[in-house]
């Protein structure tokens, strides 16, 4: 596997490498990304098989800017709205899909999961290829995701050909994702973008889509088991047991926590934002610690702690 770097020879390596029907891991605003050639169904195939994946499970194509994207997918005057005012960012659309997006990468579906990132690596790497990059977490398939490159080197590097190091993404949480392909915007998964940010953009409130789909998503980020830990989590934590790892937010006074196996803090501060960039890799070093419990105090549900707490619930979720 090749550990490039991330500047001009990096990332004309990296295009060359998706050119070739190779899979390359390469950073975002986000988490990393495992991408593939999204218009390649064996590349595609191969990604799958890479991370464990199920193959029900769709795949967000990433596109250098919206004239890409409407290659790949129908936008309608909802979808242009939210696209004139969050991209680039970690905002992904549903929209009906052009053939462009192999099925496979869709699932079998006839809509297509799109974002341009606003990471500047990620862009480079994205208007050079030319084409959609399928590129879901760079993990293991339910494993936590990855913010840094040994993170993706931990869990895949006998698996794939190359990982572009762009450092730790800034956001450390995945995109929010909303389906535009009926008359009302429908929330699939809470993430970098707030519920809030949307509402206001539309003037309007958006609703979580039903669970209807959990077997079958429609879109990444849905199985209700997902984003998991070795360790067992323990939600809402008033304290820590012997032998737990904590992972606590705006340095709570948790009792006990002085016999915690190991301790670490989102924000001691209690700033969501720095909660949302520590969450993954804290979540992975918690989990290495050895402790069979990861006890999470509480985090408040609003802004960016709605996906937070959305990740948890799933990370906890029965196996």
């Amino acid at each position: 596997m090749l550990r490039l770097a991330p500047d001009g020879a990096g990332i004309e390596t990296a295009a060359r490498c998706f050119g070739e029907g190779k899979l390359v891991a390469f950073p975002t605003e986000t988490v990393y990304g495992l991408g593939a050639d999204a218009t390649n169904a064996k590349a595609v195939a191969r990604l799958y098989e890479a991370k464990g994946r199920p193959a029900f499970n769709p795949l967000i194509a990433h596109v250098a800017d919206l004239a890409s994207a409407r290659r790949a997918g129908e936008f309608t005057p909802l979808a242009t709205m939210l696209a004139a005012k969050f991209w680039p960012g970690p905002l992904t659309l549903v929209v009906p899909a052009t053939a462009l997006v192999c099925e496979l990468a869709r699932a079998g579906l006839p809509t297509v999961a799109l974002r341009v990132p606003a990471h500047a690596v990620a862009q480079k790497l994205l208007a050079l290829f030319g084409k959609p990059v399928a590129a879901p977490s760079a993990n293991r398939s339910g494993h936590v995701s990855p913010t840094h490159a040994e993170h993706v080197i931990a869990d895949l590097a006998d698996e794939i050909d190359a990982v572009l190091d762009g450092g730790p993404t800034p956001l450390g949480l995945e995109s929010t994702i909303i389906d535009c392909t009926g008359e009302s915007p429908l929330l699939l998964r809470l993430g970098g973008v707030p519920r809030e940010d949307i509402e206001r953009a539309l003037d309007m409130k958006i609703i979580d889509a039903p669970n209807w789909d959990a077997r079958a998503p429609q879109s990444p980020g849905r199985l209700a088991s997902h984003y998991a830990t070795r360790a067992r989590i323990r939600l809402n934590a008033s304290d820590a047991r012997p032998g737990e790892a904590v992972l606590n937010f705006g340095a709570q006074k948790l009792a006990g926590i002085a016999q915690a196996r190991a301790v670490l803090d989102l924000s001691p501060n209690a700033n969501l934002v720095e909660a949302a960039a520590n969450f993954f890799s804290h979540l992975r070093a918690l989990d290495a610690s050895g402790a069979a419990v990861i006890a999470v105090a509480p985090i408040p549900r609003e802004g960016l702690g709605e996906a937070i707490n959305d990740r948890l619930a799933r990370g906890a979720a029965p196996r």
